[in-house]
C-alpha cells in the first residue's frame, strides 16, 4: 500500500505538552489531509493514486510543542491596508490569551521596521481589553510599512523580547521576509515558530482560494459602480469609468462586474487590449455609445500597462510601480471622441483607498477569526515556515516556499467567460 504524499510543513520538534483546549473542544486534528489538486480536472490525469499530493488540514492539536505559560507571542502587519487586519490581530490575541493562556502578546508597530532596534518602534502589549473592539474599525492598530529589513536585526529583537512565536500578516513580500526569518533562526538553532496569515486584497496568492478582505472589497464596489452607472445615464454619451485594485490579477474588477450587472467593459491585466484600430477598445466603446448612449467601464489598476512608453521601477516591497491606467483611459476617451466630433461626458471614480481602509464585512470577519485561531493552533504545536489559508473550502497548512507565482484569471476559464457574457464586451479587443 502506498503512503499518501502529504506536503507537511516544518515542525520545531516533538510535541510534549497537553493542549489546554481539552475539555473545551470535542475534536483534535491529527494527520487529516486534503488533496492539492483541482478535483474537477487534475484527477482525470492521474495514473496512480500514489501520485496524489495532499496538504495537512489546519486545526487544534492535542499535543503542543510549547508550554503555553512560558510563551511570548509577537504579531506584525506589513504592506498595504486591507479590510480585516484588525480582525486577525484580535483573533490571534484572544486565542493566544484566552484559549491557550500564553504569558503575553506583543504587537510590533510599523511592519518589519518595528522589529529593528534603530527605528525605536517599541512594541505594545496586546490584551483582550485593548483589542476588544478593534474589529469594528478599518486599518491596523499596529500600523504598517513596506520593504524588507535586516533579518539578523529582526531576530535580535525577537530574542531580546523572548518571543517564541511570530505571526506575520502580509502579502508575498511579507512572507518572503518570514521565510528569511525562519532560515535565520534555524542557523542560530532557536526554537522560534514563524507562521503567516496571507494578506492581499487582490486575492492573488497562489493556492489560496480566497484571501481575507477580498469579499469586503467586492461588496464595496457595488455602490460605486451603481453611482457610476447613474452618472453615465444622466448625460448624453455618458461614461462611468471606475478604477479598482488589481496589480497583476483582475479578481476584484471581474468579480465586481459580475456582482453589479451594470458593467459594460471589464479590463484586467490578464487580457490585453488595444486602444485604437478596428478591434480596439475605443472603437468598440463608440459602437456601445451609438447603441445605448451610455457605458460603464471597470478597469483593474494593472491592466493596459503595455500602453505606456515608460516603466516606473519598483516600490520598497519590490513590486513594480504602475502607470495610472484610469487617467490614461479618461484622457484617451476624451481625445478620441473630440476627434470623432461626438459629445462625451466621462465621470472618473478611483475609490481604492476608500475600499482598502474599511472594516471587514461579516463573512470576512468570520474568516479572519478562523484564520487567526488556526494560525495559533499551528504555532503552538510547533509548526513553522508556513501560512494558513483556504484551499478547496478547507483551512490548510501551506509551506511558505510553495507560495510563489500569483494566482491570475485564466482567460479561457468559465469564470472569465461569465464576465464576457455579463458585460457583452468582445472576447478580444486586440488588432491582428
Amino acid at each position: 500500500m502506498h503512503e499518501p504524499k502529504i506536503l507537511r510543513v516544518d515542525t520545531l520538534g516533538e510535541p510534549a505538552y497537553d493542549s489546554p483546549l481539552k475539555g473545551q473542544i470535542s475534536r483534535f486534528y491529527n494527520g487529516e489531509a486534503i488533496s492539492t489538486g483541482d478535483r474537477t480536472k487534475d484527477f482525470a490525469k492521474i495514473e496512480s493514486i500514489a501520485d496524489i499530493e495532499y496538504f495537512e488540514l489546519a486545526g487544534p492539536r492535542a499535543k503542543l510543542f510549547y508550554n503555553p505559560a512560558e510563551v511570548t507571542v509577537g504579531i506584525v502587519t506589513c504592506g498595504g491596508l486591507c479590510p480585516g487586519l484588525n480582525d486577525v490581530i484580535r483573533s490571534l490575541t484572544f486565542c493566544c490569551l484566552q484559549s491557550y493562556g500564553v504569558k503575553r502578546v506583543l504587537g510590533f508597530k510599523y511592519g518589519y521596521e518595528g522589529l529593528v532596534a534603530k527605528f525605536y518602534h517599541y512594541p505594545i502589549e496586546l490584551t483582550t481589553d485593548t483589542t476588544d473592539e478593534i474589529h469594528e474599525k478599518g486599518g491596523t492598530i499596529l500600523k504598517s510599512s513596506r520593504g524588507p529589513q535586516d533579518t539578523d536585526e529582526i531576530i535580535n529583537t525577537l530574542v531580546h523580547y523572548n518571543v517564541n512565536i511570530l505571526f506575520t500578516i502580509g502579502g508575498d513580500g511579507t512572507q518572503r521576509g518570514a521565510r528569511d526569518i525562519v532560515e535565520g533562526v534555524k542557523k542560530r538553532n532557536l526554537p522560534i515558530a514563524v507562521v503567516g496569515i496571507p494578506k492581499t486584497i487582490d486575492n492573488d496568492v497562489d493556492l489560496i482560494q480566497r484571501s481575507f478582505g477580498f469579499e469586503t472589497a467586492v461588496e464595496a464596489t457595488w455602490d460605486i459602480i451603481t453611482n457610476a452607472h447613474s452618472e453615465a445615464k444622466a448625460y448624453r454619451n455618458g461614461v462611468g469609468l471606475v478604477r479598482l485594485m488589481g496589480r497583476e490579477s483582475g479578481w476584484i474588477a471581474a468579480s465586481a462586474a459580475l456582482a453589479n450587472s451594470n458593467v459594460n467593459f471589464c479590463l484586467v491585466p490578464e487580457v490585453p487590449f488595444d486602444l485604437h484600430g478596428p478591434k480596439g477598445f475605443l472603437g468598440v466603446l463608440k459602437q456601445r455609445l451609438r447603441a445605448k448612449e451610455h457605458a460603464v467601464i471597470v478597469v483593474a489598476e494593472g491592466a493596459g500597462q503595455n500602453l505606456f512608453k515608460e516603466t516606473l521601477g519598483t516600490n520598497k516591497s519590490g513590486n513594480k510601480n504602475l502607470n495610472d491606467i484610469g487617467l490614461l483611459l479618461r484622457d484617451e476617451i476624451n481625445a478620441f471622441f473630440k476627434e470623432e466630433g461626438m459629445e462625451i461626458n466621462v465621470k472618473y471614480f478611483d475609490p481604492s483607498y476608500n475600499i482598502r481602509s474599511r472594516r471587514a464585512n461579516a463573512n470576512d470577519s468570520m474568516y479572519c477569526l478562523r484564520l487567526g485561531n488556526n494560525a495559533v493552533h499551528a504555532a503552538m504545536a510547533g509548526k513553522t515556515n508556513m501560512i494558513v489559508g483556504l484551499h478547496h473550502d478547507r483551512l490548510v497548512h501551506l509551506p511558505i516556499p510553495m507560495i510563489g507565482k500569483r494566482k491570475t484569471i485564466d482567460p479561457q476559464s468559465w469564470f472569465w467567460q461569465t464576465v464576457l457574457q455579463a458585460t457583452h464586451q468582445p472576447a478580444s479587443m486586440v488588432n491582428g
